[in-house]
């Protein structure tokens, strides 16, 4: 295991699958002791860090629904209860799925707003005073592409992926003076579980096609730990300096045509 961050204590949300899992094996790596955060079932949790402690890591399972701002304050507070502090904050929980035009329920709608962008303010209202009592920390979320172009029938995901990136530039206007740098990455098409339907159904061949056709470095998917990497130098001394940027990671995807 690497050094980098030994005696941190990191925490992240869909820390479960995908690129949270990702960040969390990476950190792990790198020394840090990290806390794997599912949405409800902490057995999923439990998978990852007795992944995580097998390969030589420290980590921790927990479960809280980002979207009820008192189940993420007792988890916070069981953080800081059980290991003294929270110094990293990966924001990884998010969902993605259609919106269409008059053919969304109303349900949904809120599903994807209180998760995606309302799930994300609550985790950092509550951790960021923790932060700024210890002196500083890094806070990492979780934008997309998305957020730079439009996607048909995925509306309200742009808009939110928006959001977060605008919530990040913003809101380094109050932590960074605190010692704490907010950062984002804005993946593109990620090899995740949430993806694995485009992926391998024939069905959707075509609609993979299209996007392997627009994709200039010729690699249609990034790997998770493609993103694990980012977040490891973005929770680093190495990018002391930077505060409220979002960073594409999305093999040249939006570049242009």
């Amino acid at each position: 295991m690497a050094e980098g961050l030994k005696g941190k204590v990191a925490l992240i949300t869909g820390g479960s699958q995908g690129i949270g899992a990702a960040i969390a094996f990476r950190l792990a790596k790198d020394g840090a002791k990290v806390g794997v955060v599912s949405s409800s079932d902490i057995a999923k949790a439990e998978g990852v860090t007795e992944a995580i402690r097998a390969a030589g890591g420290d980590a921790f399972a927990e479960a809280a629904d980002v979207r009820d701002a008192n189940a993420v304050a007792a988890l916070v507070a069981r953080t800081v209860a059980s290991h003294g502090k929270i110094d990293i904050l990966v924001n990884s929980a998010g969902v993605f799925y259609p919106t269409p035009v008059g053919g969304t329920e109303a349900s949904d709608t809120d599903k994807m707003v209180d998760i995606n962008l309302k799930g994300t303010v609550h985790v950092i209202n509550a951790v960021a005073p923790i932060m700024q009592r210890n002196g500083g920390g890094k806070i990492v979320n979780i934008s997309s592409c998305a957020a730079f172009m439009g996607l048909k029938g995925y509306s309200l995901y742009c808009a939110l992926k928006a959001g977060i990136a605008m919530l990040t530039r913003s809101l380094a206007l109050e932590l960074a003076p605190h010692d704490i740098n907010i950062n984002a990455i804005a993946p593109g098409n990620t090899a995740t579980p949430m993806n694995e339907d485009i992926r391998t159904q024939p069905e959707l061949k075509s609609f993979l096609d299209t996007m392997a056709e627009r994709t200039p470095s010729r690699h249609t998917y990034s790997s998770p730990e493609d993103m694990a990497g980012l977040a490891a130098f973005l929770v680093s001394d190495a990018a002391r300096a930077m505060h409220g940027s979002t960073l594409l990671m999305d093999e040249g995807f939006t570049a242009g045509m």
